[in-house]
């Protein structure tokens, strides 16, 4: 290679990494605007002045004032909306890269439905609301446990599109049993349980609880995703001849399974079945921003946290006092936007 291609291919090199960084700086800049917004907004609104007052009575530990308080309840639940959107999209570009199918979300294998089967349980039998996230979490793990036995050997073999649709259809079967039992507890609840079920099923944020588990699953997961983002470029691109260069395709077919699954559970577990942001996200972000896996991944949790965001201040807002569900916001969005990505792919 000549000294001239070489100083090219550096300069490329490092323009790419300068417009990735850009990239990554303007949308943390979006995502903390869109959480202070989401602290602002609400029945009883905060100005500016009021909120900088309540993040210093805040930081003081001083949380009588109402300014404080209700930044309190909304910075919560701004952050467990945050942490969530980013779960669910960066399980989407994980399901995405292992089932080599556009058209996979988190919810794609069961593993959501293994956590509603688990907090259905709980709301039906127990009526205990601390135990439904650990009841959501425990069926979600399970059902991921299950699908890892059924699907090892495919997991373990090379990336061809027999491994991906076994998976898949393993996934379904599986997902379709869960729906029965759903069903089955759904029609069986009384009324007073009835309408917590169905909000839990479409996914609500109104009564989560903020925990530090999800930011600890979304960091591991996202430190193996940026290390494996070159493999997973190669697997893309070169899917039969991945492992001829240098790619272990078993071992990362396995990590982004277990890593995608364990978001996903967590998720779940915190507000329920939300729909559309790990399908729409990362097909938005692929859109704008190419198919390197390098900015892709960090680039849709963020995009994923700001969306979900903004829609839980949606849900909050449309129709205030009433709160509405979260989900229904994303599907609302996330329908025609799907279908506004469909038709600008055919025209490419």
């Amino acid at each position: 290679m000549s000294s001239a291609a070489l100083c090219n291919k550096t300069s490329t090199v490092h323009d790419g990494r300068r417009r990735a960084r850009l990239i990554l700086s303007l949308l943390a800049a979006l995502a903390l605007l869109a959480v202070l917004g989401a602290c602002m907004i609400g029945s009883v609104r905060l100005s500016p002045n009021e909120l900088f007052t309540a993040l210093i009575d805040m930081a003081h530990g001083q949380s009588a004032s109402l300014g404080a308080s209700l930044l309190e309840l909304r910075l919560n639940r701004a952050m467990l909306a945050f942490v969530t959107g980013a779960m669910l999209a960066l399980a989407g570009v994980m399901m995405q890269a292992l089932l080599r199918n556009p058209l996979a979300d988190p919810y794609v294998l069961g593993v959501s439905g293994g956590a509603a089967v688990g907090a259905l349980a709980v709301m039906l039998f127990f009526g205990s609301l601390w135990l439904v996230d650990v009841a959501a979490f425990c069926g979600a793990v399970l059902v991921a446990l299950l699908l890892y036995v059924l699907a090892q050997r495919d997991l373990r073999g090379a990336i061809a599109e027999n491994n991906s649709s076994l998976l898949l259809l393993t996934g379904v079967i599986v997902a379709s049993g869960c729906g029965a039992l759903v069903t089955l507890m759904l029609s069986l609840a009384p009324d007073g349980r009835l309408r917590g079920m169905v909000f839990w099923l479409i996914g609500d944020l109104s009564g989560s609880q903020l925990h530090v588990l999800p930011w600890i699953v979304l960091a591991a997961a996202m430190l193996f995703a940026l290390r494996a983002a070159r493999s997973i470029n190669i697997m893309a691109l070169h899917a039969d001849a991945a492992a001829t260069l240098g790619v272990r395709v078993g071992a990362l077919r396995k990590g982004l399974f277990l890593s995608a699954a364990l978001l996903t559970a967590t998720a779940v577990s915190s507000a329920g079945s939300i729909g559309f942001v790990g399908l729409i996200v990362p097909h938005a972000c692929r859109f704008a921003l190419g198919p390197d896996h390098r900015l892709l991944l960090p680039a849709s949790a963020l995009v994923g946290g700001i969306f979900l965001v903004f829609a839980d201040t949606l849900a909050r807002m449309l129709l205030a006092p009433q709160q509405l569900p979260v989900g229904v916001i994303t599907s609302l969005i996330g329908v025609p936007v799907f279908l506004m990505q469909l038709h600008h792919l055919r025209k490419r």
